[in-house]
């Protein structure tokens, strides 16, 4: 345990801030989860810009690295395509 006022209040922050940020990426996550889910290519097109807003603020808020997103956006944007090729064949 902290001694220093200071450091009590560090550590109250941070475990609000941690709360804080468990929830927005674990929502995010649900919403990955949720388009991954879609079979159908219209309904995950119209999904995408939402979830992709909810990742791009996970890198704003330094909760998850540029790189991640950038990661994640790709591979939920060739689910959809795959989902494209799926209804032409």
């Amino acid at each position: 345990m902290p001694h220093h006022k200071s450091a009590k209040k560090r550590m109250r922050q941070s475990f609000k801030r941690r709360l804080h940020n468990r929830y927005y990426a674990k929502s995010t996550r649900t919403a990955i989860k949720k388009l991954r889910r879609i079979h159908d290519r219209e309904e995950a097109l119209a999904m995408y810009p939402q979830v992709a807003s909810m990742i791009d603020k996970l890198v704003k808020r330094h909760i998850i690295h540029q790189n991640k997103a950038a990661r994640l956006k790709s591979r939920l944007m060739q689910h959809i395509n795959e989902l494209g090729e799926k209804a032409h064949h």
